[in-house]
């Protein structure tokens, strides 16, 4: 099938004044969807080329246009004041949202092109008709999504995962004990519960978009690196925490830093008010408060190399699978094979 594939972001390692965070696994998808003998298109701007100088036209394709497609994928944007919202033209305006709109109104409601919607974030209103649209598919990100939305978890390569080993991870030296790689949007609640007092006592770093500090003026905020030094602070760590907006935290939803953490060897520790945890990480590192996590970031230095260390690491790469490639394309093969029965 021709899949208009629409996302606002970068294939690869873009700049580093930039949320994105599909930049861990976007490419992961594509290209596990070009293998399947799908033919991709992306229709927003080529923000590699224009913004980070690095041309992927030998790899990929970009149509500003309308061309005929078979599906029209969209990694859902919504709308924020100030940058989306304003005229195009104006001081700091980006286009996504407007485009967005472009390829809905064209493939979704004038052509009924099968649509898969996949709200990452979680913004799509509950009671937004799109939700409902006959030719829409909504997917979430989520363990438990929204009434009539699909489980598509950020992807991780089969092979990857494969080919991880958790006996030359647990051998990295690790002079960090705690690290949070990732902005401060909506987790100021879960970063004082859980965070914050345990950083106080272990050797930290906070990398990300952080605007407001100044409720933790001991902490070690660096602000935001390059995104392959996400890696390299991820293999320098002992343990994360997994800090998540209420909004994920109650439908299971876990942002690609556990992969990202996990096959750095750096284990990831859960807040226990995420729903159905356990699936995520193993039970050990699950902690109901930041004291927890403190007691627990140390037990994780102390046996650090260890054979216990080694373990840890490989039953979080096996909590991994929910995240593997394989599964995702086949929820988006069976979605749109839904689809496009219900069209014919």
């Amino acid at each position: 099938m021709k899949i208009g594939y629409s996302f606002w972001g970068f294939l690869g390692d873009g700049i580093t004044d930039t949320p994105d965070g599909g930049r861990s696994h976007r490419r992961t998808l594509v290209n596990g969807l070009a293998s399947r003998g799908h033919d991709l298109v992306f229709l927003q701007p080529d923000r590699d080329l224009i913004e980070a100088g690095v041309d992927l036209s030998a790899y990929y394709r970009w149509d500003a246009g309308l061309p005929d497609l078979d599906v029209l994928f969209l990694e859902w944007r919504w709308p924020i004041p100030g940058r989306n919202t304003t005229w195009c033209g104006a001081a700091g305006h980006t286009c996504d949202l407007h485009r967005q709109a472009e390829l809905l109104s064209h493939y979704t409601e004038q052509l009924g092109v099968p649509t898969i919607l996949w709200d990452k974030d979680r913004q799509l209103p509950h009671d937004d008709p799109l939700s409902n649209h006959p030719a829409v598919t909504l997917c979430e990100a989520a363990l438990h999504p929204s009434p009539g939305a699909v489980s598509l978890f950020f992807p991780v390569d089969d092979q990857v995962l494969d080919t991880a080993d958790p006996s030359a991870l647990s051998q990295l030296d690790r002079p960090t004990t705690l690290a949070y790689v990732g902005n401060q949007y909506d987790r100021d609640d879960a970063f004082n519960e859980y965070f914050a007092p345990a950083a106080a006592e272990v050797p930290h770093v906070v990398a990300g978009k952080w605007p407001d500090t100044r409720a933790w003026p001991q902490l070690n905020f660096v602000g935001r690196v390059p995104f392959r030094r996400v890696g390299a602070i991820h293999r320098s760590s002992v343990a994360t925490v997994l800090l998540l907006p209420e909004r994920y935290a109650r439908v299971g939803q876990v942002t690609q830093r556990i992969f990202e953490a996990v096959l750095a060897g750096c284990l990831p520790i859960m807040p226990a008010d995420v729903r159905s945890a356990d699936q995520f990480v193993p039970s050990e590192l699950i902690t109901a408060d930041g004291h927890e996590v403190a007691r627990l970031a140390q037990h994780l230095r102390g046996v650090t190399g260890t054979a216990e260390h080694a373990e840890l690491i490989d039953a979080c790469l096996k909590k991994l699978a929910p995240f593997r490639l394989s599964r995702q394309l086949e929820v988006i093969a069976n979605a749109l094979l839904r689809r496009v029965v219900s069209a014919t």
